[in-house]
């Protein structure tokens, strides 16, 4: 079968379309899925860049974001059927194979039917972000209705979910962004306030519209200096979750603030194979599932990219200036 392959640690030119063997159903539980088309994260782009995160050789094949067909079920295979049409979030790590490629098995347990109103583009485009948005909000931060949250990078894979999940809690958001273009997109996402952060930072901004408290809950989703700034922008006895590690800073302010800080990667269940937590993921699927079929919850797709592409797909996503989900197609 065709696949992507991360062929060397580097830039995206080290991804490489190849023929490689096709995956077999080992296990009586396992499903086969034809590929219709594989998310881009920035996951991606950090395996490639630094490495698998397990201690295999290369190449390997990257993507933990898939939509496609069951061709083939194992016997024992309760759940799903051929034909049927299917999302998750499983491999492109270093040990299960990614979904960059044509085919792909894996257990049915990690396995969600698709919302049937979304393309195979659009599911493609979301577990990751899904899952991730809903930890932090939901999980990590106990997001409430009436409550406000900053929600940083609205125009991004994560942040453009976030701010529909947040807004179906009933919480009011501010978001953060980078340009013009890119407010209009996350009030059109449902954002209350967007917030040009490149004019003045943030902080100022979002304490004046919280009239001097700052937000219940502040989201980030960028890094270490967007988290060092958020703290005088969350509110005293509030909660500021991350995706990423902030450093080493003075806690000072967030310690005076009486700050619950929280992490959330929710990559980590399939690290540590924390199974019954990956359930928990498939569950969130399946109830975003049908929050997309009532019209609840969209993704925006701001490129698709055939499968021998990857590279173009990797280099546009680490410009930063994408909004939403890049997708490959295959």
């Amino acid at each position: 079968m065709k696949a992507i392959t991360m062929t060397a640690i580097g830039n995206p030119d080290v991804l490489e379309l190849h023929d490689i063997d096709e995956p077999e159903i080992s296990t009586a539980t396992q499903i086969k899925v034809r590929l219709k088309a594989a998310g881009i994260n920035p996951v991606d782009t950090k395996v490639r860049r630094n490495g698998l995160l397990y201690d295999n050789p290369l190449p390997a094949v990257l993507g933990c974001d898939g939509a496609g067909e069951v061709i083939e079920t194992g016997s024992a295979v309760s759940q799903f059927k051929s034909g049927d049409k299917v999302w998750f979030c499983n491999g492109g790590l270093g040990r299960e194979q990614g979904n960059y490629a044509e085919y792909t098995v894996l257990d049915q347990r990690w396995v969600s039917l698709m919302p049937k109103t979304c393309s195979f583009v659009e599911a493609a485009a979301l577990p990751l972000v899904l899952i991730t948005a809903w930890g932090a909000l939901y999980d990590r931060g106990g997001l409430q209705a009436r409550q406000t949250v900053l929600i940083h990078a609205g125009a991004g894979g994560v942040g453009h979910v976030a701010i529909q999940l947040a807004k179906l809690k009933g919480a009011r958001v501010i978001t953060t962004v980078s340009s013009g273009q890119k407010a209009e997109f996350a009030k059109a996402m449902g954002a209350d306030e967007a917030v040009i952060y490149t004019q003045n930072g943030f902080a100022d901004a979002v304490n004046k519209l919280t009239d001097g408290k700052g937000a219940d809950l502040v989201f980030d989703t960028v890094g270490a200096a967007v988290f060092k700034e958020s703290i005088a922008a969350t509110a005293h006895f509030g909660r500021l979750v991350t995706l990423l590690d902030p450093g080493e800073l003075s806690l000072a302010e967030a310690r005076m603030r009486n700050l619950l800080i929280g992490f959330e990667l929710m990559l980590t269940p399939m690290l540590r194979d924390l199974l019954d937590v990956r359930d928990k993921h498939v569950e969130i699927l399946n109830q975003c599932a049908e929050w997309i079929d009532k019209g609840l919850l969209k993704t925006h797709i701001s490129q698709q990219f055939p499968l021998a592409e990857a590279a173009k797909a990797h280099q546009l996503l680490e410009t930063g200036h994408s909004i939403g989900k890049v997708v490959l197609v295959l």
